[in-house]
């Protein structure tokens, strides 16, 4: 996305400022206190009121949608580690991990990302990031089935929520490395077609 505004013309360098300064503010808040962290705090962190919080970002889900588009490089970065896996079955699996880490940045993001994904409101600034993942995991998926390693049922949008939900558990705790580890093999047993072995 350019940085012009809907007249053309290039924002002024204090706004510019300020939409940086609430990005990191609200990057260190999401880490510390989870996705429903108080965002007049936010804004009070960045230097600026709650009236400029809300020019930059209508909701709350405006303004998770623009921290994690500045943490896309991650999974930009996992997707060109998986690219030269010769397995797609292997690079479905390592994509579904990626997904995991990158959904459990946050405390409590799986479920607005979930309700994203569901609700397809275009008004959403989640519904976006939640498609291109989706669609990007329906490719893993569609190169697994094309060789037999996916059973055909299995969609991108199956996988995503799955991944949502592990990300929710690794987020509350609820399960150690190990039941994760079965959790997974679970999923994988779910998704990979019947009497398909490495």
């Amino acid at each position: 996305m350019g940085t012009e505004d809907r007249r053309g013309r290039k924002p002024r360098a204090d706004v510019m400022r300020n939409r940086a300064a609430l990005l990191e503010a609200a990057q260190r808040h999401f880490l510390r206190y989870g996705v429903s962290t108080s965002l007049e705090a936010v804004a009070k962190e960045a230097g600026v009121g709650p009236a400029t919080l809300y020019r930059h970002f209508p909701t709350r889900e405006a303004l998770l949608a623009a921290v994690l588009q500045t943490r896309s490089h991650e999974l930009m970065a996992r997707r060109a580690q998986i690219a030269p896996i010769d397995d797609p079955a292997d690079r479905l699996r390592q994509w579904l991990r990626a997904m995991e880490e990158y959904f459990s940045a946050f405390s409590g993001l799986p479920e607005p990302l979930m309700a994203a994904a569901k609700a397809q409101e275009p008004d959403n600034p989640l519904t976006l990031p939640c498609d291109i993942l989706i669609a990007t995991t329906d490719e893993y998926v569609k190169a697994a089935q094309r060789t037999g390693r996916a059973r055909p049922s299995v969609t991108g949008f199956d996988l995503f929520l799955a991944a949502c939900s592990m990300a929710w558990l690794m987020g509350t705790g609820g399960a150690d490395e190990e039941a994760l580890g079965r959790l997974r093999d679970l999923i994988e047993s779910g998704y990979r077609r019947p009497g398909d072995t490495e």
